[in-house]
């Protein structure tokens, strides 16, 4: 997971200390937060779209809060009232200043009460001036437009006395609204005067869908200008979050169904951290792959240069048009100076002769790095993607299971809906496992390479993890079509009911020990080279198809391994000498443990 240092990059630790109670007007508490600590503490269970995507492993104590914007608004009036009371100041002025000090109740009051004139000063409340002595010309003119104007066209701000008309005035603030959020901010026009400019006066001269501009404005500057609050990053979502720091996960779930990560703002993407994700992400959207590929699978006509793939015939080559060269693909040479004397069409002497002499060494060279670049990424990007289209067809099928077919499967089965929570919790395990699995393909990506043990120890990790999904995926999808499609009640449901959620327990189990391993750097490996020397390292390995290489587990989950006799993996059956593997959850164990040490199934005796 992140680093301390990461928490850093959101909330700096030198602001932490001074910011702590200026902000903690802004994090709800019991006196003034309690209908909505009260709405939000099991939001994640009310609200379907929610329900899919809360993790099977997150922290106990929930570290952040969802705000709606009727919710943000009436955080802002509080503030604005307890800050009118306290200085005993008209609500406009309590606005000017909330918005000059982001929101923070306490910062107004400490600042207001060390330096009342100097803080006046810097926000523009300059003392309010008193009625003018000498009377007002019956058409005095506007200081912008110079044209002469009735007296009761003339508005002048609160804290000053530059008056101008209303046209000038509604053309002024309009350019400043469509500039954006600094209309919250405007003062007088008049160069040499700083006096700010009340809500009040805006609302009641600009038109309505200014209006409207503007108080979007201020409403999302009660969570843009705190540095603990963020907007979900999810299309057309209008909830924001506001985090408690003190926790080590960034993992957010927004009511609207969005799970993502409060450091950088993208899909929650737990055990990995920040940078290695953006730098997947960028790896994935640049051209450098392109490029690698063309490296890999192509060569340059000798005369224009263009890159020419070959994938089929013999080795005469024509560039296309208006080139048209001819030559040799394996030399690069003018076909005209090859025939039968050079090898014919499909062979060519003067490149073999020349590669011996090693001319083409660097160029090969640089090919056949590309080319294996190439497949290294393919390998984790295919199977990064295709855990990303399967997690979203889990979600899909979670949704149709929540609103159609539990329904239809208490019928069938004759079973209440909430005997039958063991099926929703199922599917959110899978969308879970999905989401933390696709990850990992890009942690192992950029795992070096050099550290052999680390990478063994990881695939190990991950192909257990990947296993059991699997396994949960196929029983709670094809199994569970059974007992949906049954005219009646089948007696091995309940059969059924105890497969599924054993499944989900040991499923969730293993990908929590994945999570720690790799949150903890895979720290393991180092501790058992420093620990008990060969008898805890890793001695074997298989490696199938897929590339996954399986270390046999041992000791309570993963930590050693041993290889069989014929250097494959012997899991499965009865298992060797040294193991077995538990029929319920498959997992292999040592031969001295008489219960299995994920699922603690008994071992059976015929095994011992």
């Amino acid at each position: 997971m992140d680093s301390e240092d990461d928490m850093h990059d959101a909330c700096t630790s030198d602001d932490y200390d001074r910011d702590e109670d200026e902000d903690s007007d802004m994090i709800p508490s019991d006196e003034d937060g309690d209908e909505i600590g009260d709405d939000e503490s099991d939001y994640g269970f009310d609200d379907q779209s929610a329900d899919i995507f809360q993790p099977s492993s997150k922290c106990s104590q929930i570290n952040f809060v969802i705000l709606s914007e009727a919710e943000i608004r009436q955080r802002q009036e509080q503030s604005i009232t307890s800050v009118a009371t306290v200085l005993s100041v008209p609500r406009i002025d309590a606005v000017i200043l909330l918005r000059h000090f982001k929101w923070s109740v306490s910062r107004v009051n400490e600042e207001w009460f060390a330096d009342e004139q100097g803080v006046r000063r810097s926000v523009g409340l300059l003392e309010r001036p008193t009625s003018q002595s000498t009377p007002m010309a019956i058409e005095p003119t506007c200081g912008i437009c110079f044209e002469l104007r009735s007296v009761d066209r003339m508005k002048a701000p609160a804290f000053c006395n530059h008056s101008f008309c209303d046209i000038c005035w509604t053309g002024y603030m309009h350019t400043a609204i469509t500039d954006g959020p600094g209309c919250l901010t405007l003062r007088c026009p008049d160069p040499p005067c700083g006096a700010a400019i009340g809500d009040d006066m805006i609302m009641s001269l600009v038109s309505e869908e200014d209006r409207n501009k503007y108080m979007r404005f201020l409403l999302r500057s009660y969570v843009e200008d705190n540095r603990k609050a963020k907007w979900c990053p999810a299309p057309g979502c209008e909830f924001a979050v506001e985090f408690v720091p003190g926790s080590g996960s960034y993992d957010i779930v927004c009511k609207c169904g969005h799970y993502f990560c409060w450091n950088c703002l993208e899909e929650a993407h737990r055990p990995v951290d920040c940078e290695t994700v953006a730098k997947w992400i960028l790896k994935n959207s640049a051209e450098s792959e392109n490029m690698n590929w063309i490296l890999a699978n192509s060569k340059p006509c000798p005369k224009c240069k263009r890159p020419i793939e070959k994938n089929l015939g013999c080795m005469h080559i024509t560039c296309t048009p208006p080139c048209k060269f001819e030559f040799c693909w394996l030399c690069l040479g003018p076909w005209s100076e090859h025939g039968e004397r050079t090898g014919g069409f499909y062979a060519c002497n003067r490149y073999e002769a020349a590669k011996q002499e090693g001319v083409y060494d660097e160029a090969e060279r640089r090919r056949e790095m590309a080319k294996n670049s190439l497949e290294r990424y393919t390998h984790y990007y295919e199977r990064w993607a295709t855990n990303e289209s399967s997690k979203t067809k889990a979600i899909s099928d979670l949704q149709q299971m929540q609103t159609v077919q539990i329904e239809k499967l208490s019928d069938k089965q004759c079973q209440p809906v909430s005997q039958l929570k063991f099926v929703t919790e199922a599917w959110i395990q899978i969308v879970e496992c999905r989401r933390v699995l696709k990850w990992t393909y890009a942690y192992g990506y950029y795992l070096p390479e050099m550290e052999q043990a680390k990478a063994q120890f990881f695939e190990y990790l991950q192909g257990e993890a990947e296993a059991g999904l699997e396994r949960l995926h196929l029983c709670a999808e094809k199994d569970l079509q059974i007992f949906l499609e049954g005219d009646s009640p089948n007696a091995a449901f309940n059969e059924f009911r105890t497969r599924l959620a054993g499944l989900t327990s040991v499923t969730k189990t293993y990908f929590e020990n994945l999570v720690r391993a790799l949150e903890n750097g895979l720290s393991d490996v180092e501790n058992s080279r420093s620990g008990k020397g060969a008898s805890s390292k890793a001695s074997g390995s298989s490696k199938g198809k897929s590339g996954k290489i399986r270390i046999l587990g041992g000791g309570g989950g993963g930590g050693a391994g041993s290889r069989n006799g014929n250097g494959g993996s012997s899991r499965g059956g009865g298992g060797g000498d040294d193991h077995w593997s538990c029929d319920n959850c498959t997992f292999v164990n040592v031969n001295g443990a008489t219960a299995c040490s994920v699922c603690n199934r008994v071992r059976p005796t015929a095994a011992f």
